[in-house]
């Protein structure tokens, strides 16, 4: 579960499509930018002599680097590290799951872990009522109690 309640998956997607459109619109600008300086505007019925000066010389090819360079150190701070960092966490949080632990499912399930094995839970949601549902989808542990969240 992200910080303002949604799921996980949500947050992911919504951060991934955030940090592209800022991607997009910093290559953008960089782009345009690139453009406007390579050449001199001339006004339309203008004639160009072909012995024009040039006006600037085109950046080496270091340079021509640097702007993906930078779109991938953004990409990597907004993105990719913080994704890896969660995921980190979920999977400690479930390697760490042990039976007793009041859990929360991905689906909003409330319930105890009556039973564990490599990849199943089995989680009591109601007295005498139990499911078994894959490891992966356990979303966190409750700290406290179950009746506390009620």
């Amino acid at each position: 579960m992200c910080d303002d309640g949604r799921p996980m998956k949500i947050c992911l997607k919504v951060r991934l499509f955030l940090s592209a459109v800022v991607l997009s619109s910093i290559s953008f600008v960089m782009l345009e930018s690139i453009a406007l300086a390579d050449g001199v505007v001339v006004p339309a019925g203008t004639a160009v002599s072909p012995v024009a000066p040039a006006v600037g010389q085109q950046p080496g090819g270091m340079m021509a680097l640097v702007p993906f360079v930078l779109m991938f150190g953004v990409m990597y701070f907004l993105v990719l590290r913080p994704q890896q960092k969660k995921m980190k966490e979920q999977q400690e949080m479930i390697a760490a799951l042990k039976q007793g632990d009041e859990i929360v499912t991905a689906s909003g399930l409330l319930g105890k872990i009556t039973g564990l094995t490599e990849k199943v839970v089995t989680v009591e949601i109601a007295q005498d009522v139990r499911v078994k549902m894959l490891k992966s989808q356990v979303s966190q542990v409750v700290k406290g109690s179950i009746k506390d969240l009620a």
